[in-house]
């Protein structure tokens, strides 16, 4: 699956959630770790040593980065095997793009020869140019399934979310996130995408607590905004 929209902290959070409601476990009849699910970044040069190095950081295995390809990639193949995951998250795909294109058909071909070697599901995670950072080979525009992240519009969803966000800030007074005034502000200020808002209500909080009022109001979500300009 390709998951991709315009904001990279909603698609993290997105991610990290995931991450969260998978947790790794003990397997004591064989004495291992399994992890269902591992996450990474792909590096910003698409790059095969990078990324078999970055792979082997997330799987918390001591590495030379100056060890050659074929060490690294049969020490992350021997983890792999040993901890049998069911997914692998690729985030930040759109990283191929950074590289030429014989460096992305190399790159692409590592992730399937991982996923035909390893039998797990692969899902790479990124930016709406997501997608084209694939397209340089067919195979994987067959294998994935698009996903985008919409932007958010005014409905019960949203109030839903932002009440959300209003239980978990750290202020002592009720904010009433979900009144229409403040409900259309914080979408036109956010573009709709849930990173902003979440980002927009943090250090609306952040101001709430500074000046003593406990609580947030239009005028702290204004002043975040104008803050950005």
């Amino acid at each position: 699956m390709v998951l991709h929209g315009d904001s990279n902290i909603g698609k993290t959070l997105i991610v990290a959630k995931f991450q969260r409601e998978h947790p790794d476990r003990f397997d004591e009849v064989k004495g291992v770790e399994r992890r269902d699910v591992v996450g990474m970044q792909m590096p910003a040069t698409p790059d095969q040593h990078r990324f078999y190095s970055a792979l082997l950081f997330e799987l918390g295995a001591p590495h030379s980065a100056s060890a050659s390809l074929s060490v690294l990639e049969r020490l992350a193949r021997e983890l792999l095997r040993r901890i049998a995951p069911r997914m692998l998250i690729v985030d930040e795909v759109h990283h191929l793009l950074a590289g030429n294109y014989r460096e992305q058909r190399a790159s692409l071909n590592l992730l399937k020869f991982l996923a035909n070697d390893l039998k797990f599901s692969i899902v790479v995670v990124g930016t709406a140019d997501a997608p084209l950072a694939l397209a340089s080979d067919p195979q994987m525009i067959s294998r994935f399934t698009p996903f985008e992240i919409p932007r958010w519009r005014e409905s019960d969803d949203l109030r839903r979310l932002l009440g959300a966000f209003e239980r978990v800030l750290p202020l002592r007074k009720p904010s009433d996130l979900m009144q229409r005034p403040i409900v259309q502000f914080i979408l036109v200020a956010s573009g709709g995408l849930t990173g902003e808002i979440s980002r927009l209500l943090n250090e609306a909080a952040s101001l709430a607590v500074l000046d003593g009022s406990e609580q947030i109001t239009l005028a702290h979500l204004e002043h975040v905004a104008l803050a950005d300009h």
